[in-house]
């Protein structure tokens, strides 16, 4: 799959989660990639920081942009509401070298960002959406670093905007297009509209059209690719504790065979990189507190017992990790109960939008407050 400049052996997106794919995860799983198939074929995307963060150089943003020495292509989100703020950071990663590829992120349905304009609001407002993704083209252009665009299908099933987005993404430049095909109302609740994805892919004509929603394992990419023609496919919830999953999807796409999963022991020791990793970007206090949500879902459907699944949740030293993980019974085969769907689902809700927002959609004022929030939160 071709996106702008890039080549990539696989037409797999590693989603930005934030709080997870951080640089020791998207380690972990290129690591996991490379031995378990050969290569590393995808794209794996760091997790999104916010673009007037950037600019401002908040060492938090910095820090979340760190890439690994071998990591290639470096692939960055940006959240961003103003055209202005855009570009300048924008060209700040083209002339710095920040990363080969830029991802914009118009897909977020959380409450404190909707209700200043920002993620998946935004696209309602298609002149001012068209505006944002024009800047970072022009920010990026004689770099070579092609910018992509991921958004939703739109506020709620009366204000569908992903093929108004499509059409505007593509006409002002963008490489390639991902929708996760729920509604900013459905958060992460229900079952994606895969249609909603055929839709788009043949709105969108001369770019990639990537799908992303439910997928758990290759053969849901592989439904996916087929049913809707999409070009390749975002993996986000389905990786959670299971990193190895974008050797099963390299596998799929490449005609290799599938990669036996692992048994719990090998669980424990990929377990045990990720600690390693996380410590070696974050120290080994702030790096084990973030191992903790990742242990839970790791051990999803392995019988690990309350007691263990307890004291691993509070974890606090390496040395500790060890100690708790040899408590394990590594010959336990990867079990049916940890596949299938896993990390937040939750129910549909209300989008909270700004007083007035969907009174005019060629309104192309800048949202205020939108950006005020550091990267991550």
């Amino acid at each position: 799959m071709r996106i702008g400049s890039l080549t990539l052996a696989s037409p797999v997106v590693l989603a930005p989660m934030a709080g997870v794919t951080n640089v020791a995860f998207r380690t972990l799983c290129r690591e996991l990639e490379r031995s378990q198939v050969g290569t590393v074929s995808g794209l794996y995307v760091c997790e999104m920081v916010t673009a007037r963060a950037l600019v401002e150089r908040h060492p938090v943003t910095m820090h979340m942009t760190t890439f690994a020495p071998d990591e290639s292509p470096r692939s960055l989100q940006l959240y961003t509401v103003d055209p202005a703020t855009t570009y300048t950071a924008a060209k700040m990663i083209a002339d710095e070298d920040l990363a080969d590829h830029i991802d914009m992120n118009f897909g977020c349905p959380v409450p404190k960002v909707t209700r200043h304009g920002g993620g998946a609001a935004l696209p309602f407002k298609r002149r001012l959406f068209g505006q944002i993704v024009a800047a970072a083209v022009r920010a990026t252009e004689s770099a070579g670093i092609p910018v992509t665009v991921k958004f939703r299908i739109g506020i709620d099933d009366d204000h569908h905007t992903h093929l108004d987005a499509g059409r505007i993404a593509e006409s002002e430049g963008a490489a390639a297009v991902a929708l996760h095909a729920r509604t900013a109302a459905q958060r992460y609740s229900g079952s994606a509209d895969w249609e909603q994805i055929a839709r788009l892919k043949e709105h969108v004509k001369t770019i990639p059209v990537l799908g992303n929603g439910d997928i758990f394992d290759a053969s849901d990419a592989l439904t996916m690719m087929a049913t809707t023609g999409c070009d390749g496919v975002v993996i986000g919830r389905g990786c959670l504790g299971r990193p190895w999953l974008f050797a099963e999807l390299s596998a799929a796409f490449t005609g290799r065979p599938a990669p036996t999963p692992p048994t719990l022991g090998e669980v424990a020791d990929i377990i045990r990189r990720h600690a390693k990793l996380l410590t070696a970007h974050f120290g080994e206090d702030k790096g084990m507190r973030d191992l903790r949500k990742h242990i839970a879902w790791y051990l999803h459907g392995f019988p690990a017992g309350s007691e263990l699944r307890r004291a691993l949740a509070l974890v606090t030293t390496l040395d500790d990790l060890d100690i708790l993980l040899g408590r394990l019974d590594p010959d336990v085969p990867f079990p049916p109960a940890a596949t299938g769907p896993r990390g937040r689902q939750g129910s549909p809700s209300r989008v909270v939008l700004p007083d007035g927002w969907l009174s005019d959609r060629d309104d192309c004022t800048v949202p205020t407050k939108a950006d005020m929030m550091h990267s991550g939160g």
